[in-house]
């Protein structure tokens, strides 16, 4: 007589379904997730389930419970919330080398893959993030400048390379970007960016990479 599969932990269950809803992103990075009411209520499960499924996320840093708050969502993946905790536990500049490294291949290989649609988002993202320092609201342009960078790493059509990349989040762009807003500092640099777009338009990959260079070095001249 053939033994039946064993069936997971229900625990195990509650996790998968917690990742993939983040993942198909019907719950945004930042925000807090549905009360443990409904949670329950829409997955069947017990108050103990929940929360044990909750903590195991919480560990690998895609989620953050907030004591007398709430539970929010920090990463995407495994991947992303397991980077952005070992990130925080490296110094500004050490984080930093490490964007050489990823850039550099991602600009290479997107001015190798990308096409005209993708040479056009980036633009206007591009057109987004001037108008962003302009105005001086820096959010925005920090969103718009991290989304061009994202679409750089997405063109290069290594999705690991893009996982990898997005797992910066808000360690590079947010606290490891203090730069940004120190007086004097160019928001608008058109290496890595304009002359990047310009490069992958081009099918240049050496002068993608050495425009990643340019800006990253500069980067480094402002960190603190």
């Amino acid at each position: 007589m053939s033994k039946m599969p064993l069936r997971p932990p229900l625990t195990d269950e509650v996790v998968a379904k917690l990742q993939d809803v983040v993942a198909q992103g019907h719950w945004k990075v930042g925000e807090r997730i549905p009360a443990e009411p409904e949670l329950i209520a829409e997955m069947g499960v017990s108050r103990g389930t929940l929360r044990e499924a909750i903590k195991a996320l919480a560990r690998t840093g895609a989620f953050e419970v907030r004591r007398g708050d709430g539970t929010y969502v920090r990463a995407t993946s495994e991947i992303s919330g397991t980077a952005q905790r070992v990130y925080r536990e490296h110094a500004d500049q050490d984080v930093l080398q490490v964007r050489f490294a990823l850039d550099t291949q991602s600009a290479r290989l997107a001015a190798k893959a990308a096409d005209a649609q993708v040479v056009q988002r980036l633009q206007t993202l591009l057109g987004q993030r001037a108008e962003a320092w302009k105005a001086q609201d820096f959010q925005a342009w920090a969103q718009a400048d991290w989304q061009f960078h994202l679409e750089v790493a997405r063109a290069s059509g290594v999705p690991l390379m893009h996982e990898i990349y997005e797992s910066f989040g808000d360690v590079f762009h947010g606290t490891k970007m203090v730069q940004r807003l120190a007086d004097g500092f160019d928001g608008c640099l058109h290496a890595g960016h304009e002359a990047l777009a310009d490069a992958i338009e081009a099918g240049d990959p050496e002068a993608a990479a050495r425009s990643v260079i340019e800006n990253l070095d500069y980067c480094m001249s402002w960190m603190p």
